[in-house]
């Protein structure tokens, strides 16, 4: 970089309102209640709907910011996986019988809110795209 260059740096404001919209109409279509989907987030249920309200007010943490790019990514996956819209959108709430899922929903899974969860079920609908599964 020369000395007339400046990085830019992303805008998190940007990033969180979009992500925020994204990642909410994403668990609206896998059947999520707002109090599975606050949890997911990690966002407190007077926040959570203050953004929703006026999504100009967000202000998400970077664990915040990376759980909604982790349910985008997801989703992500699952159009490049599947066809049709309806797999897309019901896989997270079929029971799955590969190792980790053990006959669980992915859904399931992520919603006790641990980014750990949210990583993992992320990792292993991410493999599908190899063909890795079965």
């Amino acid at each position: 970089m020369n000395n007339h260059q400046v990085e830019k740096k992303p805008d998190t404001k940007v990033m969180a309102k979009a992500g925020f919209k994204a990642a909410n109409q994403i668990m609206d279509g896998w059947g999520c209640s707002t109090k599975d989907k606050q949890k997911i987030m990690r966002i407190a249920p007077s926040t959570y709907h203050k953004f929703k309200v006026n999504p100009e007010t967000i202000s998400l943490d970077s664990d915040q910011l990376e759980r909604l790019s982790y349910i985008v990514n997801i989703h992500a996956s699952l159009r490049i996986v599947f066809d049709n819209p309806e797999n897309v959108k019901g896989f997270m709430a079929l029971e799955n019988h590969n190792p980790y899922f053990n006959g669980r929903t992915p859904l399931s899974i992520i919603r006790d809110g641990k980014f750990s969860h949210i990583y993992e079920v992320f990792c292993r609908i991410d493999s599908l795209r190899s063909g890795l599964w079965g």
